[in-house]
């Protein structure tokens, strides 16, 4: 008689499937919560226990990492194999059905303590599917409930499990172990072990992703897209999805993220306007409502089909400022019942995210290259001690300096090489992602418009040459922040000074590529 071992948290489907074993001629063998479930349901089971001939202990911690257990799963079907289990009182084990403590759902919840976490560490699971995955030729290894279905067809049709299947079978519970293991690497290492210095990165990096949703494609329609997170059981970039019609895309994503990272960045009310990763709106204000038309004025063209972010709860008289203009996604802390119903029946494809924290920069920042990934730490502003220095005659007014602050934050959130030309509560022009610093400035003035007299520009990083800032004098800016550091710094400070223009350098750079 085949002898099947179960260990579950997760029982769904678990009474069909081993009912169907039973039908089948397989001998159950459980540990505890299992074999009282499996009993409770009516089925014949053998517990541990009886088979090991030692009881449970450490309150459960310990019960199959036993030989009897583990002699029985790693046997082959040969003589010597056979004979060595006999000689023990042992008997094979031909299929396990194990998925372990849900980890990766526990880190997730709030307030866990790491005590709490540890003890959702599986240490028996674990080494049940790997003893049955490593000998998946003689084997069946289950950690899915959906694989059950398939099990016993294959089990009806043919008495056994195809080597084939076996060996899929061991390869996902191999992939199920692999990433459980690293889930808790990541969590220990990232969230329990911060001994590392800030500017400093780990040897290894643990990333424990989880494919949270299938897109239904990536950034164009022939390319393969999903969407990974950490932990398990989450929504979009850590959120909820709470309204619209259509699924989130791949660009939306990206969109999405790019905006709550800039308005995280401010403490007032604001609001964010992004279109393809570049923020062409940004503007503060006692309330989102009275904001919303300062940032579209930015760049009211650009702004259809864009993705908005703010940084309070979306109300009725915010929706009522969006007007017309076409919105792709809102990432909002929350909505109120009337947003959400409004929303639903006027704007039934504009996708809603509710964001439970802002952007906190507290992991790492990872890209793709050829051959492996770039790792860094998020820029999250102007590090500790940094200094504004006024480098011209004229030093800014009060107007000015407050409307060199807010581009200087806003500039940060723009693609390299980035220009942002504001007042001191909103922005009124952007050029970015331009490999000519100058001609950055051109677009930024061309955006701003009459807006750009009297207004502040800030610079990425600094100016190599006086043409760049020649051209934003022109245009009517009366002030000037970036970092300095170029060799022709004083060439871009006289041009300053002879057009009676304020700069300050930062000395920090924020190049975003």
């Amino acid at each position: 008689m085949p002898r099947a071992l179960l260990s579950v948290y997760d029982r769904t489907g678990l009474i069909e499937f081993a009912s169907a074993l039973v039908e089948l001629g397989w001998d159950l063998v459980a540990s505890g919560g299992t074999g009282k479930a499996l009993s409770e349901g009516g089925l014949p089971v053998t517990s541990i226990t009886q088979v090991t001939g030692v009881p449970e202990m450490l309150g459960g911690r310990v019960k199959t990492l036993h030989p009897a257990i583990h002699a029985g799963i790693l046997a082959r079907n040969t003589e010597d194999d056979i004979a060595a289990l006999a000689e023990q009182g042992f008997a094979p084990i031909n299929m396990v059905i194990c998925n372990l403590y849900p980890f990766q759902q526990t880190v997730a919840k709030k307030g866990v303590t790491l005590q709490d976490a540890i003890e959702q560490i599986d240490i028996g699971g674990v080494t049940l599917l790997r003893a049955a995955a490593k000998n998946f030729f003689h084997v069946v290894s289950v950690c899915d409930p959906n694989d059950y279905a398939n099990i016993t067809a294959e089990l009806k049709a043919n008495a056994e499990v195809e080597l084939a299947t076996r060996r899929k079978l061991a390869v996902k519970a191999f992939a199920h172990t692999r990433d459980y293991d690293t889930a808790i690497h990541a969590y220990l290492s990232t969230d329990f072990a911060p001994s590392l210095e800030a500017d400093n990165l780990p040897q290894r990096l643990s990333l424990g992703l989880h494919q949270i949703e299938t897109l239904r494609y990536g950034e164009n329609p022939h390319q393969a897209g999903a969407f990974y997170s950490r932990t398990s059981g989450t929504g979009p970039l850590g959120g909820q999805f709470v309204g619209g019609q259509k699924q989130l895309s791949y660009n939306n994503y990206l969109d999405l993220d790019a905006a709550w990272r800039a308005v995280s960045s401010f403490e007032e009310p604001t609001v964010v306007i992004v279109k393809h990763l570049t923020p062409i709106g940004i503007a503060s204000a006692a309330t989102l409502t009275e904001a919303y038309p300062m940032a579209l004025s930015g760049d009211p063209v650009s702004a259809y089909g864009g993705v908005v972010a703010v940084n309070r709860e979306v109300d009725e008289p915010f929706i009522e400022a969006l007007g017309s203009v076409f919105t792709e996604a809102i990432a909002a802390p929350g909505f109120t019942d009337d947003a959400l119903s409004i929303l639903s029946e006027k704007r039934k494809n504009c996708r809603l995210v509710q964001m439970p924290h802002p952007f906190d920069g507290l992991g790492y920042e990872v890209r793709t290259v050829q051959g492996g990934m770039l790792v860094q730490r998020p820029d999250m502003g102007d590090p500790e001690g940094t200094a504004f220095k006024t480098v011209t005659e004229r030093k800014p007014t009060p107007e000015e300096y407050a409307a060199m602050q807010y581009a200087w934050k806003a500039v940060q959130h723009v693609k390299s090489n980035a220009i942002v030309i504001a007042q001191s509560d909103h922005i009124v022009g952007v050029g970015g992602g331009l490999p000519s610093r100058v001609d950055a400035v051109k677009l930024a003035v061309t955006k701003a418009g009459e807006n750009a007299a009297g207004a502040a520009l800030a610079s990425d990083a600094f100016f190599p040459f006086a043409d760049g800032i020649e051209a934003a004098i022109e245009a009517g800016v009366t002030a000037v922040i970036q970092p300095g550091g170029s060799i022709r710094d004083s060439e871009v400070i006289e041009a300053a000074n002879k057009a009676n223009v304020a700069m300050i350098f930062t000395g920090t750079r924020h190049f975003r590529h």
